[in-house]
């Protein structure tokens, strides 16, 4: 018992420390949008880069571009519950699938965790009697495509009339067209020979738990087994990439910046391969740090980089509490339910993990 309490109570001062250090990095790289850093000894450490006054004041003049941000954002909800029905094992109707999208975007920007697409796969799965496991594999398919159209759409931008300015990010593409690559073949794999490694799983091991678990991978992940099927879900995965792409380009186009509307899709790329880096929890200092360096990138002010991360931001995470709070509403959902919906999720995801570790 002893033994146990100490392991517990050092995991929760890492848990503590890694805490302090993630909003320690969050808050530095928030700062670099709006002051310079100065490390090398010689004056002040950091001075502003513009005046705040002057940045409060010229913030309405952002509202053209603004309103276009805010409609091209609303509308990813009802594009990634159309893409959500081209990976499910069976028929879903619309308005459900809607609003459980919309669920998981207000969890996902309301609730701590970030865990808005396991908690939309879990009321799937109690709505729609589809094993939990299921659904969170017809999600992850969802995510992986979308990964992949962006990759597409950013490296088709490469082609536009900011080619040149963009040319420095052709390299981090290609590593990035290629593990893109690398996982869909592995997801490939495992949507083909999950099933029958779970059948010599039981017959070595005697686990018929982890038998159904990897046939439950398999059947979330069915659509990966047909090209055709894998092929039609890539294509219903573009216009919600496309319509976020946009809004990014708007803002950018918004500003008076040349060919910033075709410059959308790298900035949403850079944002998606800044917060996908492993082991490091400053999803929004990444977030701050990458949109106003590559606003100030394609010509943007200071002050205008710094209005364009913080209305994105800003805009992003109301639109989506917003539109979601609706669904909340209509499905009679209190934020306490939500709360036991998101502790029950993290139990399935812990009780799947614990399956595969047991039988490795």
């Amino acid at each position: 018992m002893r033994r146990g309490g100490r392991a517990e109570r050092g995991s929760a001062h890492l848990k503590v420390l890694a805490g302090l250090v993630g909003a320690l990095l969050t808050a530095l790289l928030i700062s670099t949008a709006f002051f310079r850093w100065h490390l090398t000894g010689k004056g002040p450490l950091l001075t502003p880069r513009f005046s705040f006054g002057e940045f409060i004041h010229d913030l309405p003049h952002h509202l053209g571009w603004l309103a276009a941000f805010v409609l091209l954002s609303a509308s990813i909800i009802p594009l990634r519950a159309v893409q959500w029905q081209r990976t499910l094992s069976r028929p879903v109707p619309f308005k459900d699938r809607y609003h459980l999208v919309a669920i998981g975007a207000f969890a996902h920007n309301a609730l701590p965790g970030k865990l808005g697409d396991v908690i939309r796969s879990f009321l799937m799965s109690r709505s729609q009697t589809i094993p939990f496991v299921r659904a969170l594999g017809s999600v992850a398919v969802c995510k992986l495509l979308e990964f992949c159209a962006l990759i597409l759409l950013a490296s088709l931008s490469l082609l536009g009339p900011v080619g040149d300015a963009l040319d420095q990010f052709r390299r981090p593409l290609r590593i990035a067209a290629l593990a893109c690559l690398g996982v869909v073949a592995a997801v490939v794999l495992l949507a083909h020979f999950a099933a029958p490694l779970g059948t010599w799983i039981h017959r070595r091991h005697h686990t018929p738990r982890m038998e159904l678990f990897l046939k439950e991978v398999a059947e979330g992940l069915g659509t990966a087994r047909s090209f055709r099927g894998m092929a039609t879900a890539l294509v219903f995965s573009f216009p919600p990439v496309i319509a976020n792409a946009l809004a990014y380009g708007a803002g950018l186009a918004g500003m008076g910046l040349r060919g910033g509307l075709y410059a959308g899709a790298v900035v949403l790329g850079a944002i998606a391969l800044g917060q996908a880096t492993p082991g490091l929890p400053v999803g929004m200092g990444v977030y701050y740090f990458v949109t106003s360096w590559m606003a100030r990138r394609f010509g943007a002010t200071p002050e205008e980089a710094a209005a364009y991360a913080t209305l994105t931001h800003l805009s992003t995470l109301l639109t989506q509490i917003a539109v979601g709070g609706v669904s909340v509403w209509l499905k009679r959902l209190g934020f306490r339910e939500l709360i036991r919906g998101s502790k029950r999720a993290r139990a399935e995801v812990r009780h799947v993990s614990d399956e595969v570790e047991a039988t490795a």
